[in-house]
């Protein structure tokens, strides 16, 4: 084995490649004689406790299901001096997405689905931002900080679970002109543009305009799409009695789907229920229909596998894209397997081949052993039940305890269609009407998994039932519309589309810097410890992007 670079060597190495690259010198001089900063971040070089006594550094991207619940665990699992934990996230909180829909429909408030990070951690070190490398031979990871800045983290342990973006198809519009429901942000500007449209269709003289502006569209037939549509309903035919020159019957709701049925990930009698209930309030339900186009104004639908049957322009101002997800990014720049661009790991979580690199959650092709080895679904349930087991291999890995396959015991699904309508199906038990909204509710409650959110979202609920809707804006919906692209911010990966479709120029990562700002790296390592957090060794230049690989067939949203 060669041995390490001296530190002098490691700051002549990176004087040089900024130098080369146009930019002033970093600041190198904390890397001190064992090559790691002041430690406070948990600058612990290679081998972690293994190499000269330093503590290892466990790095986990991502703070949503998968992620918050496994560092919880884990600072239950480890004693407080086995390692340092730090997670990478653009946001500071656990959007507790699967209520979304109730967030656009009123019936919840946005800020109390979101599950504070620093409430819910106690020693783990936030870095907000995103990661847009990995280099698995030098044990770094790439950080985009949400101000621009790039730093390099080094980590003896990396744990993906970066989640999922919006499935767009590639379908003309979509990016641009559709509105995706990934985030809060997104749930918040929905329910904005939605009354936006009504308040403008009720002064639109014009009887053509009024039809379009009353017109929504939602695409995708699973768990997101069926609750939205349902929730929304109710929401906006509420909402027109405030509206002197409109009326209820004038609001249409469509959903599309290419497949037979919607829910058809569920039992199929559940899937009827939840159609009936959803033909009752008005809804129009088109199955086995395609999206072949979005535009500003219009969407463009064709029957699916039918080329020559006529297409269908429906005018409208919004269209709702839910038709499922597909890996984060990240995972194609890696330059590792995938199976549809999910990262290939074991069923220990494991990826083979790359020491201490973990994977799970939507991200991850999570092998269920109770089905033969098949990748386990995109849900939110897959992905908390991930994270107990992979939290305790993590610690294995540690030399805390020891490591347990993942296997997979479905408790059913719940979609709570408003009001007194849902349906679900707990231990295979088939539920509909109040029962199912019960044990929905009372499911939701517990996901939460913490006091002060519960509490808050349990109120909301009760304040539905006996107080109007506020019927107003809050003003996110001015101004232009944010793509898909926008709002999930996926321009930041390498090969990633930038708003309107243009690739962005390549991000060529700094070489192991605390910050791409020079003349803040003095601040920004005395607060963190950074500035080169594997400094005894000199960075080879980032992987190159590889090929997104081909998107799996669409499956449900929950």
């Amino acid at each position: 084995m060669p041995m390490p670079p001296t530190p002098a060597s490691v700051r002549r190495i990176v004087r040089s490649v900024t130098a080369r690259r146009g930019a002033a010198p970093v600041d190198v001089s904390r890397v001190g004689a064992d090559g790691a900063g002041d430690g406070r971040d948990g600058g612990g070089g290679a081998g972690g406790a293994a190499g000269g006594g330093q503590v290892p550094r466990v790095v986990v991207v991502g703070s949503g299901f998968a992620g918050l619940r496994l560092l919880r665990r884990l600072e239950g699992l480890l004693p407080a001096d086995a390692a340092r934990l730090t997670v990478v996230s653009p946001v500071d909180h656990l959007p507790y997405t699967s209520l979304m829909p109730q967030v656009c429909a009123s019936s919840v408030e946005p800020r109390h689905l979101a599950v504070a990070t620093r409430g819910a951690l106690r020693r783990t070190v936030l870095r907000l931002g995103h990661a847009v490398a990995v280099d698995t031979e030098w044990h770094t990871v790439t950080v985009r900080g949400n101000d621009g800045t790039l730093t390099v983290l080094g980590w003896d342990r990396l744990v993906l679970a970066p989640g999922s973006i919006t499935r767009t198809f590639d379908i003309p519009g979509v990016r641009a002109h559709a509105i995706g429901l990934k985030n809060l942000t997104q749930a918040v500007y929905l329910r904005d543009h939605v009354l936006r449209q009504l308040e403008t269709a009720d002064a639109a003289p014009d009887g053509a305009q009024r039809r379009a502006l009353c017109t929504f569209v939602v695409v995708g037939g699973g768990y997101t799409g069926t609750e939205l549509v349902a929730q929304m309903t109710r929401f906006t035919r509420r909402a027109a009695a405030n509206y002197p020159r409109l009326r209820a019957e004038e609001i249409r709701w469509v959903l599309v789907d290419h497949a037979p049925a919607i829910l058809h990930e569920l039992a199929p009698a559940l899937g009827r229920r939840a159609a009936r209930v959803l033909a009752e309030r008005g809804v129009e339900i088109r199955l086995r229909t395609a999206v072949t186009e979005v535009g500003e104004r219009t969407v463009r639908l064709r029957g699916a596998g039918d080329a020559d049957r006529d297409e269908e322009t429906i005018e409208t101002r919004t269209v709702v894209w839910c038709a499922g997800v597909d890996p984060s990014p990240l995972m194609a720049t890696l330059g590792l397997p995938t199976v549809h661009g999910r990262l290939v790991v074991d069923e220990f979580f494991r990826v083979a081949g790359v020491d201490g690199l973990f994977a799970l959650g939507d991200a991850a092709a999570v092998p269920d052993l109770t089905r033969a080895g098949a990748p386990a679904g995109q849900t939110a349930q897959h992905a908390v039940r991930q994270a107990g087991v992979a939290a305790r291999n993590v610690a294995a890995s540690l030399g805390h305890g020891t490591i347990r396959p993942y296997r997979h015991h479905d408790l059913g699904f719940v979609v709570d269609l408003g009001g007194r309508d849902a349906v679900a199906n707990p231990l295979g038990l088939t539920l509909h009407g109040l029962p199912a909204v019960a044990v929905t509710r009372a499911y939701h409650a517990y996901a939460l998994n913490n006091g002060s959110n519960r509490a808050r979202v349990l109120t909301d609920w009760i304040l539905d039932l006996v107080i109007p809707h506020q019927i107003v804006q809050l003003g996110f919906a001015r101004g232009q519309r944010p793509g898909i692209a926008t709002a999930e911010e996926t321009s930041v990966y390498p090969g990633g589309r930038a708003p309107g479709g243009q690739e962005p120029a390549a991000m060529t990562p700094p070489p192991h810097e605390g910050t791409s700002r020079p003349e803040d790296a003095a601040a920004r390592d005395t607060a963190c410890g950074t500035v080169a957090d594997r400094g005894t060794q000199a960075a080879p230049p980032a992987p190159a992007a590889q090929p997104a690989p081909a998107a799996a067939p669409p499956t449900g949203t929950g």
